[in-house]
């Protein structure tokens, strides 16, 4: 209770008793012996009169706000105009109560109180959930990692084990064909068109192995990974698409470098099952500290409620991928209205320089890469 006239202070006191309210009170009347108990021992409810010698209530609530913010302050004063009334609440009052009229007193404490209560309560549930969240993040994360640390187990075993046995089938097959004699011409053509079929074998376990996870991207790094998956997408689809860089930054984590490309990847996807587009503008940059992609295509453009839409797991997952990395992805209309504009920004977490033999794909530039497939083992 801040409250310079004790008898006020026990007229209040005993209405609360009267009213079935079980409490302990401490009066003060001072701004330093408030302030002292607020920060000693922090009340469950604040009793203020307004018009205090040398302090007034305004000075009061304000305290209160940044000593025990999730404190009800109700006012019991003697005067208090309807513009002052309501002025005290939009700054954060709970409530007023005239003193002459102290039967509204024990109905505003137990709303007071009550109100208090629900939103600890909704508090703790919101503590609850965030930390949720963050254990769900951390999940993801986790999952993340063990998943593209499995394709990558699982495209160096299908590449190396089946690829070398593919291999030396080839082999076996080439030895037994030059020892038939030559008058066995449909055995040495069975065994041509056999070769073939292994060869055309050995290209499937090479594509397959690089879509788990190409190579490229560990050895050469996020732009000449993406100059070939934008290669692979135009000699597979016919779309021109277009990579340009203005990336400085040598060397990125590769758990940046992976978002970036997993992000791409669905990006082009999307536009081949649903863009209708006959074009695609790549540009990867650095801005504000963050490394940005941006994807854009001339297509048919994207709908208010295919943006909106919660059960486009193709959209949800390139946000998560993002959001992981503490980055947004946005889609939307292209500019002037026209195709759609794919952005992912992540901020740039910066590694150690180092010496990456392959310069060339750091400097700026806008082409149509070529790189071959059968290049990239």
């Amino acid at each position: 209770m801040l409250e310079d006239n004790p008898t006020d202070s026990e007229l209040a006191g005993h209405t609360l008793r009267r009213g079935g309210v079980k409490f302990t009170a401490t009066r003060v009347e001072t701004e330093e012996e408030f302030v002292r108990e607020l920060e000693k021992n922090p009340p469950d409810l604040i009793l203020s009169d307004y018009a205090l010698p040398g302090f007034d209530g305004y000075a009061a609530l304000d305290i209160a706000k940044r000593k025990a913010p999730n404190t009800p302050f109700i006012f019991v004063t003697g005067t208090m105009g309807e513009e002052v009334a309501i002025e005290t609440l939009k700054s954060g009052a709970t409530d007023y109560v005239l003193k002459h009229r102290l039967a509204r007193l024990v109905p505003s404490v137990h709303r007071a109180l009550r109100e208090a209560g629900e939103r600890a309560e909704r508090r703790r549930a919101q503590e609850q959930l965030r930390e949720s969240h963050e254990q769900l993040r951390a999940l993801s994360v986790y999952l993340q990692h063990v998943r593209e640390e499995e394709r990558t187990r699982i495209a160096r075993e299908v590449h190396d084990e089946l690829g070398q046995a593919l291999t030396s089938c080839k082999l076996d097959l080439s030895l037994l064909a030059n020892k038939l004699p030559g008058h066995l011409t449909p055995l040495k053509e069975k065994a041509k068109a056999l070769s073939g079929h292994i060869d055309s074998t050995i290209q499937t376990v090479r594509r397959i192995a690089t879509e788990l996870r190409p190579g490229i991207l560990d050895h050469l790094g996020l732009i000449a990974a993406l100059e070939w998956q934008a290669n692979e997408f135009q000699t597979r689809t016919g779309i021109k698409c277009e990579v340009r860089s203005d990336l400085h930054e040598p060397v990125l984590k590769p758990d940046l470098a992976t978002t970036f490309f997993r992000i791409f990847q669905e990006t082009l996807t999307n536009i081949i099952r649903h863009a209708g587009a006959t074009q695609v503008m790549v540009h990867l940059k650095e801005a504000a500290g963050s490394i940005i992609l941006e994807v854009k295509d001339n297509g048919r453009g994207i709908l208010p409620e295919e943006i909106s839409n919660t059960r486009s797991m193709g959209l949800l997952g390139m946000k998560e991928r993002a959001a992981l990395l503490g980055g947004t992805f946005k889609i939307g209309p292209g500019p002037g209205g026209k195709g759609t504009l794919a952005t992912v920004s992540i901020p740039l977490r910066r590694t150690s320089p180092e010496k990456n033999e392959n310069s060339s794909h750091r400097r700026s530039r806008r082409r149509t890469p070529r790189l071959e497939t059968n290049s990239r083992r």
